[in-house]
């Protein structure tokens, strides 16, 4: 999946879209997508002015974006003013490596389980072959007026 089609399966955007393609995909069981980190992200301005580290939580985020991915591909539906997937938990997260501007943050992502609206997922962040991260993330479909 290109840009594109990402934005059309995820609500958010510049500047916190934070998936920029999607490299393989197994619907209900697993995405591959990853983040280019380059300097002119607007958070580097002041996380850190003198030595830019992408924050851990935009880490999460950006897993948790990738997940929101393959939630609405394997069910088929589309982001709405309506319909939507949220942040509900992160269990167990773990920060093993920076991440910095040059590089290249692959997002792995697992089902581990779905129950109706509540999803679960396995999340790896990596640069190259290191862990830079790594996470169990909640996400719960919310259907409102």
């Amino acid at each position: 999946m290109d840009i594109q089609d990402i934005a059309r399966h995820l609500p958010q955007r510049y500047p916190f879209l934070l998936v920029d393609r999607v490299v393989e995909m197994e619907l209900g069981k697993s995405i591959h997508a990853y983040k280019n980190v380059t300097i002119n992200e607007a958070f580097f301005v002041g996380h850190f002015p003198h030595y830019p580290v992408m924050p851990g939580v935009l880490i999460m985020e950006a897993l948790a974006q990738a997940a929101g991915v393959l939630s609405f591909k394997t069910a088929g539906e589309m982001p709405s003013e309506t319909s939507r997937f949220l942040f509900a938990g992160i269990d167990n997260a773990r920060f093993k490596r920076q991440v910095v501007p040059g590089d290249q943050l692959h997002l792995y992502v697992d089902i581990t389980r779905r129950m109706r609206s509540i999803w679960k997922y396995h999340a790896v962040a990596k640069v190259g072959d290191e862990i830079a991260a790594e996470a169990e993330l909640m996400c719960a479909k919310s259907d409102t007026a």
